[in-house]
């Protein structure tokens, strides 16, 4: 049953899924008192240039690295059909109507978080969790997003019960660990 409940979102292409993400789900469902996380491994993703490696592989890969009995791994969009993050929070939305959602980003996403179709409305309409990334707090702080929406910014541990627009920038501990870097050393093919 997710009535009622506050679900962290962390969507991504997970190609390959790592540490990395399993730390930041861990500490989204700590700082921001989130009662579960949804991992949304994407079909792609509209602003990467290469496709990922098969969703079937990812999934399996990040069911594999990410077993926690508060995370649910989800091909949900596959299965929507959406291909913008707008379009699969608006399709979540009417799904589960009772459900408060969270959408989960590093830091790194925050400071791009402009060029992502429809990201006022996102920011309008579902929770912002962003989590520090190794050197890119400040350019976070200082997006266009955190900028437009500087008044709606509250403390981690009051945004699972905040009312949208509403984000939380958290700081602590980092992993130093991204799947670009993975792929490059030939390590996920």
């Amino acid at each position: 049953m997710i009535f009622n409940q506050t679900i962290g979102l962390l969507g991504g292409s997970f190609d390959p899924p790592h540490h990395g993400h399993v730390h930041i789900t861990r500490q989204a469902l700590k700082r921001f008192g989130l009662d579960r996380v949804w991992w949304l491994v994407s079909p792609g993703n509209p602003l990467k240039e290469n496709a990922p490696a098969s969703l079937e592989r990812r999934m399996a890969a990040s069911r594999a690295i990410m077993q926690h009995p508060r995370v649910k791994i989800s091909d949900i969009e596959s299965r929507l059909g959406t291909r913008y993050t707008a379009d699969t929070l608006r399709a979540l939305i009417k799904l589960y109507p009772r459900a408060r959602f969270t959408w989960l980003m590093g830091a790194d996403n925050l400071a791009g978080f402009h060029k992502w179709q429809e990201w006022q409305w996102i920011a309008q309409h579902v929770r912002i969790g962003v989590m520090a990334r190794p050197g890119e707090q400040l350019r976070a702080g200082l997006s266009p997003m955190a900028r437009q929406f500087a008044r709606y910014r509250v403390p981690a541990a009051s945004l699972a019960h905040a009312k949208a627009p509403a984000w939380a920038l958290i700081g602590g501990p980092m992993r130093d660990i991204s799947s670009t870097d993975i792929r490059r050393r030939g390590e996920w093919s």
